[in-house]
């Protein structure tokens, strides 16, 4: 995302926890000098978070690199109680979830910032840059609203011991809320829901009474094998 905007206020803390919530690689690892730096200097984050956040960078700059890449993915990639695509919690796959993509997009360009290719208007870092341009005022009351999703994602974390948990933690205190745990529904991974059905469980004979009795077959409902057996059906309906 282009940025057409001076960086003042916590705009600069915004910009840092963005960062930290991307993914890790080396171009994020050279700049966590400066991302410390710039946390320390404007002081929008209370002390213990500084704390917090600063174990968390070193945790990046020391520890092995594709282990703490790896993590990233297992944590924010393969879930939905952490997911950092807001939408996700709110809208799940529903169709309302296209639509509210065309607001937040329209409302970053009314701002003057555009997404690059690939990038979605709810990735939370994508969120941050834009609340990053915004008046402290405004960019709190932008964070207000989305409290209820990030006090969900905070929680989540929080369940998994992670130092990301931190992050949320100080986006939320930023908005000039409190962080505080919740209720978090524990849902499958992301690539769980995706698996393809086991057909026959290996020609197991669980479940089956008797040798000449039929084997029950037992289906995962997942919303790519519910379309498969839609259109199956669609297929062999007779004309």
């Amino acid at each position: 995302m282009s940025l057409i905007s001076n960086i003042t206020g916590m705009s600069r803390s915004l910009r840092v926890l963005a960062r930290l919530l991307s993914y890790p690689n080396a171009a994020l690892r050279a700049d966590l000098a400066d991302m410390r730096a710039a946390i320390q200097s404007e002081q929008a984050v209370t002390r213990s978070r500084q704390a917090e956040l600063f174990m968390l960078m070193n945790n990046i700059a020391k520890g092995d690199s594709l282990q703490i890449e790896a993590d990233y993915v297992e944590l924010f990639d393969r879930g939905h109680a952490t997911s950092l695509h807001l939408f996700e919690h709110v809208h799940g796959d529903s169709r309302d979830r296209g639509p509210a993509m065309i607001d937040l997009t329209q409302t970053y360009e009314k701002a003057g910032l555009f997404l690059a290719e690939g990038e979605l208007p709810d990735y939370l870092p994508v969120v941050l840059e834009y609340a990053s341009t915004q008046p402290p005022q405004e960019a709190r009351a932008f964070l207000g609203e989305m409290t209820h999703i990030l006090n969900a994602i905070f929680s989540a974390l929080q369940q998994r011991n992670t130092a990301y948990a931190s992050v949320i933690g100080a986006l939320i205190e930023l908005s000039g809320e409190k962080a505080q745990a919740v209720a978090v529904v524990a849902d499958e991974a992301l690539d769980a829901s995706w698996e393809e059905p086991e057909v026959f469980g290996g020609c197991s004979v669980k479940g089956q009474g008797k040798p000449d009795q039929p084997q029950p077959i037992h289906f995962v409902k997942t919303n790519a094998a519910s379309a498969r057996a839609s259109a199956t059906t669609a297929e062999g309906a007779p004309l």
